[in-house]
């Protein structure tokens, strides 16, 4: 049986410079962001698979809804031995905005902890949010731990998108303020005119071993865009065809980044 240290230590090297890499595009999807139409759909963007860190922004809105988040900079949660640890920023105290931008793994885990399986699936099925499993693994108690990271949890890049929507324009069944609380977390970075905010999320596909292939590693990168009126949400999917040097998701953002302004033009 693998143990959960271990499997941490594996889907850690999404994390570290390896090899070179080369990544395949399996989905980009962008919709308009008031009306929600499809303006661009390329690949498969309806196979789900595990959010990764993308779950964090709607784990974000249910932590604020069921108040265990407070603000952008509450709770500070102080980090404890035995807790993943293998970038520098997770080995401090954490509050929501530095859980968001360093993906800290822990932080996600003290939050579905207290919300527990029965509440998050509550939610994310009301969302239409994946499949809105957090079992985690069969014949595991995990899934508090790591539904989200190519366990249980799986949701498409069609599924992102719709979710985003309501987000952006506040339609989710939860309180405005978890809405507008997690909207201001949410990263931010420019591509050309376009104001984005988005999460990127990495993680290696199991194999039925349960061991990880560490050469198909996934990466996301999803959220919206704004350009004065305009604007979009989106979804970018990538899948690698080699080993990864570094956050597969990070190259998934890099490579849409520099896409956006051209696609846009022609949209």
């Amino acid at each position: 049986m693998m143990r959960w240290p271990t499997i941490l230590a594996i889907i850690a090297s999404c994390l570290i410079a390896t090899t070179g890499a080369k990544a395949a595009e399996i989905c980009t999807l962008i919709a308009d962001g008031k009306s929600g139409a499809v303006l661009m759909e390329r690949g498969d963007c309806h196979t789900p698979v595990t959010p990764a860190s993308t779950f964090k922004v709607p784990l974000a809105v249910m932590g604020y809804d069921a108040g265990f988040l407070t603000a952008p900079d509450a709770p500070v949660l102080d980090f404890q031995e035995g807790y993943p640890d293998w970038i520098a920023e997770w080995r401090r105290p954490t509050d929501p905005a530095a859980w968001m931008r360093h993906s800290v793994v822990w932080y996600s885990q003290r939050i579905t902890q207290a919300l527990g399986a029965e509440r998050l699936s509550a939610y994310a099925a009301a969302w239409g949010y994946g499949n809105a499993d957090f079992s985690g693994d069969p014949g595991f108690d995990n899934g508090l731990e790591r539904a989200w990271i190519a366990s249980s949890l799986q949701v498409s890049p069609v599924e992102q998108v719709r979710f985003l929507h309501g987000l952006v324009n506040r339609t989710l069944p939860v309180s405005a303020a978890a809405m507008d609380m997690t909207v201001a977390i949410v990263e931010g970075h420019s591509a050309g005119e376009w104001s984005v905010r988005g999460k990127t999320g990495s993680a290696f596909p199991r194999l039925a071993d349960r061991s990880f292939d560490r050469s198909r590693a996934w990466g996301w990168y999803v959220g919206w865009a704004t350009k004065g009126e305009r604007s979009v949400v989106f979804a970018r999917l990538n899948q690698d065809e080699q080993r990864t040097e570094g956050p597969s998701g990070i190259r998934a953002r890099g490579g849409f980044l520099a896409e956006l302004p051209g696609l846009m033009a022609g949209l």
